[in-house]
C-alpha cells in the first residue's frame, strides 16, 4: 500500500473516532442535562404535594390540641357535680394523650413544619443549581471547537438555563395556618 494512502486512511480513521468521541460527549451533555431538569421536576413535585399535607397535619394538630385544652379549661370554669364526672373523663382523655405524647405542643409541630419547608426548598435550590451546571457544561461543549462543528452537523441545540419568569415565582410558598 502507498505510504500517501496509508497515511489518508489513518487520518480518516482518527477523524472519524474523533468525531464519534465528540458525538457521544455531546449526547453525555445533554442527557446530563435531560436528567438534571427531571431533578428539578422531582423537587417541585415534591414541594407541590408535601407542603399542603405538613401544613395541613400542623393545621390538624394545632386544632385538636387547642380543642381539648379549651373544653378542659371549660369544664374546670364551670364547676358543678355533673360537671364534674365530664371534667373526670376530659382529664383522663387528656393524660392518655400526654402519655401517648409527652410532648403535647403545637408548637413542636410548627417548629417541624418550618424544618421541613426550609428543606423542600433548600432540596429544590440544589437541584436547580444543579441543572444550571449541567447547562453550562453542555453549553460550554457546544460552543467549544471542535465539537460545535459536530454539534451543528447533528442538530445539537443550547439548553436554557432554570430562570425565575416572574418577581412572584421567586418567593416561597405562602402557607396559611
Amino acid at each position: 500500500m502507498n505510504p500517501a494512502l496509508a497515511t489518508l486512511w489513518a487520518v480518516l480513521i482518527a477523524a472519524a473516532f474523533g468525531l464519534a468521541w465528540l458525538y457521544n460527549r455531546l449526547v453525555a451533555a445533554k442527557n446530563a442535562v435531560r436528567e438534571a431538569w427531571a431533578g428539578v421536576e422531582t423537587q417541585l413535585k415534591r414541594r407541590h404535594d408535601l407542603i399542603p399535607r405538613l401544613v395541613e397535619a400542623t393545621r390538624a394538630y394545632a386544632d385538636f390540641e387547642r380543642t381539648l385544652l379549651e373544653r378542659v379549661a371549660a369544664l374546670r370554669s364551670g364547676f358543678d357535680p355533673e360537671g364534674e364526672e365530664a371534667l373526670s373523663e376530659e382529664l383522663a382523655r387528656l393524660l392518655a394523650v400526654v402519655e401517648a405524647y409527652p410532648e403535647l405542643k403545637a408548637s413542636e409541630n410548627f417548629l417541624a413544619l418550618q424544618r421541613s419547608l426550609a428543606e423542600v426548598e433548600d432540596d429544590l435550590a440544589l437541584a436547580r443549581r444543579y441543572y444550571n451546571g449541567a447547562v453550562r457544561v453542555y453549553n460550554t461543549l457546544l460552543e467549544s471547537f471542535p465539537a460545535n462543528l459536530v454539534a451543528r452537523a447533528f442538530g445539537f441545540a443550547p439548553a436554557r438555563y432554570f430562570e425565575v419568569a416572574t418577581a412572584k415565582e421567586r418567593l416561597r410558598p405562602e402557607v396559611r395556618l
